[in-house]
Formats: structure tokens, sequence, C-alpha cells
């Protein structure tokens, strides 16, 4: 009652969503992000291992409008990625909102680019944030970039809900002109 906790209150979506090391493709977790958005170009998210009262902070994700992400110089670029792919397959998730109601979001989050530092591999069974921060990757199409199968049925039979589904309805969400390579 004596604190107003201001910034944790402008939190106003849950994502559920997948990631991968940087440092080791193979690895793939799944991500509970907690969204404010700033302004029409910058949004911030605490990243959580589970939407459980017991889920533990493991890193924060920063993303930006391809507006923003064109600015950047090349060498400051590698270390973003796109959420295109990962939005569209219908990886990206709210649970429990309607996909009508998270649409328009949507289709401006298609074109943004998150950078992602894991502070807390709790996956491994760490239980303080040991080690360097790893940098995060987004699922794309291809190669190591596609994640497990069990792992999605999982995360659906969660939420009673079915990302192949959910990727037809998403085919026709915009995308960005250049994908960052």
């Amino acid at each position: 009652m004596l604190q107003s906790l201001t910034p944790i209150k402008q939190m106003n979506q849950h994502v559920c969503t997948f990631a991968m090391y940087g440092h080791d493709l193979h690895c793939k977790i799944e991500t509970h992000h907690y969204v404010t958005r700033l302004n029409q170009d910058f949004l911030q998210c605490a990243v959580y291992d589970s939407n459980e009262s017991t889920g533990r902070l493991i890193g924060v994700e920063y993303i930006i409008s391809d507006r923003i992400f064109e600015t950047l110089p090349h060498e400051k670029q590698k270390l973003w990625h796109s959420h295109a792919h990962e939005i569209k397959s219908g990886l990206w998730v709210n649970p429990r909102v309607p996909e009508m109601v998270v649409r328009p979001e949507l289709e401006n989050l298609t074109k943004t680019n998150g950078k992602f530092w894991c502070t807390s591999q709790t996956d491994r069974g760490d239980k303080l944030p040991i080690g360097p921060p790893a940098l995060m990757m987004s699922p794309q199409a291809v190669d190591l970039g596609i994640v497990n199968i069990g792992l999605v049925k999982k995360r659906d039979d969660k939420y009673n809900i079915s990302t192949d589904a959910i990727k037809t309805t998403r085919v026709d969400l915009p995308e960005p002109e250049r994908l960052n390579p």
C-alpha cells in the first residue's frame, strides 16, 4: 500500500513463446514475456520461465520497430532478431486472449525486432543467475531455428490452443520489407 509499483503496473500483455540460446541453438525454452509498451516504436519485457506464481525472472527483452531497427549501425543490428516468423507461425501467443483482440497488436509486432538477454538459465537447473548473460534468438523456419514439436504441444495443451490453427489465422499479417539475416 505504501509503494506504487508504477512501472510494474504498466505491464499489460502476457506473451508465451519460445527462444533459443545464441550460443547453443539446440537448446530451446518456453518463455513468458510481461510486456510494457513505452511508445509506438519501443516495448520492454520482463521475461520469466513460467507464468506460475513461482515463475523465475530469467531476463529482459527490448523490442523495437523496423523503423528504429533500420537506423542502427550494421554491427548493432546483429544483436537483434525479427519477430515475423515467431508471430506468423503461431509460436507467439497471448494466452487466454482471443485472437481477434490481439490482432491489431500483432499487425505491428510482426514488423519488430527483439534483443533478449537471458540472465538466469533455470532450464539447466541454475538456482541463481550465475555466469554471463546469454543473447537469445527467436525461432525461425529453418534448420536449428525450428522448435521441437513436443515443446509446442506441451504449451498448446496447457492453454488449450492449437499453434497450427493460430498459424492459419495469421498468414495475412504484414512482414518487414527486409529481414535481418
